[in-house]
């Protein structure tokens, strides 16, 4: 991994850009600049960031991943929606391989967003790799990457909006608060698996790569962060009504501590065949009526969603 020569990620790096450009950090945007070089090698570590890279980077603050990212990926395509770190990150980053850009990930088009760089990307690192492709070549698309340091207050909906983007991302590696994370990763029978861990998990395999304290930070945010790592799935983890599988998924979880034959039926799922009807249908498919939905994986979910959805 290449290192840029003036590190950003240092506590006194950070400190004299923000004092430099008479910089405040704005909580209502949920700013916190990485400090530790440490973490920083982490995150491009867990994203495997090359040349033949395009990558996304949402919230670039002052650029701390932003210059690291520039020196190891194809191209950086840098989304900040602090107006105000504009002139900064195109100062700091003035010619490195990195579009920066204002405005709210959330509101914008992600396909123009990353067709108008991709091709560029590709011919870019064909062209270091080979000095001369064809231009077949020229227009393969490179493996597209997101990483991000996201607020916690837009953790869920950006990750969701990128996830079911329908864009082939090949990886997603974001810092987030770290129960957040844990909830991601969880797996049946963890106090931490729910709704949330399965709906990551429909789309995407899911690794905590480190766990980031307090002290990485400046300012230092109220509790601890990880960097997590979704890798996606060519396809669902499961076939079968989307719509149909998270309605079972989130009336299982709604009350946790009902049983999920009485998460179910309080939630309409008895219809005509009444509760008992339920159960007998639960038996049917291998899942026990009085296990809680906690104990169940994806499949079985997909399984009797599969059934219920047959129902008349």
């Amino acid at each position: 991994m290449t290192q840029p020569a003036n590190n950003l990620s240092t506590r006194a790096g950070v400190r004299q850009v923000i004092e430099r450009y008479g910089l405040q950090t704005k909580k209502k945007l949920g700013q916190h600049f990485l400090v530790d070089g440490h973490v920083l090698s982490k995150i491009l570590a867990a994203a495997n960031v090359s040349k033949d890279d395009l990558v996304l980077e949402i919230g670039p603050g002052i650029g701390s991943m932003t210059q690291a990212l520039a020196a190891n990926a194809g191209h950086v395509v840098a989304v900040e929606l602090d107006k105000s770190l504009i002139p900064v990150l195109q100062e700091l980053l003035a010619g490195e391989p990195v579009t920066i850009i204002q405005g709210d990930i959330l509101r914008m088009n992600l396909t123009e967003l990353i067709s108008s760089h991709a091709a560029r990307t590709s011919n870019q690192a064909h062209s270091e790799i080979a000095g001369q492709t064809s231009s077949g070549e020229a227009e393969q698309h490179p493996p597209i990457k997101v990483i991000a340091n996201l607020p916690y207050y837009i953790t869920t909906p950006v990750i969701f909006y990128l996830l079911e983007s329908g864009l082939p991302f090949e990886s997603i590696t974001v810092m987030i608060q770290k129960e957040v994370a844990q909830r991601m990763a969880a797996s049946p029978g963890n106090k931490d698996y729910g709704s949330l861990t399965l709906a990551v998990q429909y789309h995407a395999d899911v690794e905590i790569a480190a766990n980031v304290p307090v002290n990485c930070f400046m300012p230092r945010p109220a509790v601890d962060s990880a960097v997590v790592k979704l890798s996606l799935l060519p396809r669902a983890r499961v076939e079968g009504d989307k719509d149909m599988l998270f309605k079972v998924i989130h009336a299982a979880f709604g009350k946790r501590r009902k049983t999920l034959l009485n998460a179910l039926d309080s939630e309409g799922f008895s219809g005509n065949m009444g509760k008992s009807g339920l159960a007998e249908l639960m038996e049917s498919v291998g899942i026990n009526p009085q296990a809680r939905g906690e104990t169940l994986d994806i499949f079985q979910f997909a399984t009797l969603a599969e059934k219920l959805g047959k129902l008349p």
